[in-house]
């Protein structure tokens, strides 16, 4: 199984790819602090048996130093020893915002989390 995860400062959008050729949102971990979305999110590693984890890092603008940074910081707290792969999340909620009128509880997150990974799917 192969999980993607698109970091937010409230919700972490998820998808997963049971075969590595379709990519399906799933429902997003809403994040009260950065130790407990890193617990809640090992744990949905887990439950999934993941073998790859695909981490959203943004890519251009002024802060992409910082958001590497902080995004690298926040995997490292997770209790999971696959494989981690980042991918360009440039544009995806845009993407994602495009594809769903729904944006409320976190569908545009996760969604942009199944965008994320079907770019790594096509690699």
């Amino acid at each position: 199984m192969i999980v993607a995860i698109d970091i937010g400062l409230k919700r972490i959008g998820m998808a997963v790819s049971p075969d590595g050729k379709i990519a399906l949102p799933i429902a997003p971990i809403l994040r009260k602090n950065r130790n407990q979305a890193a617990k809640d999110v090992s744990n949905a590693l887990k439950d999934r048996e993941a073998k790859i984890l695909v981490v959203g890092l943004p890519k251009g603008g002024s802060s992409e130093a910082e958001m590497e940074r902080r995004i690298k910081h926040f995997i490292s707290l997770l209790d999971f020893d696959g494989q981690i792969c980042y991918e360009n999340e440039a544009y995806s909620s845009l993407e994602a915002s495009d594809l769903i009128d729904d944006k409320r509880d976190g569908k545009l997150d996760s969604v942009a989390a199944m965008i994320i990974l079907e770019r790594f799917l096509k690699r």
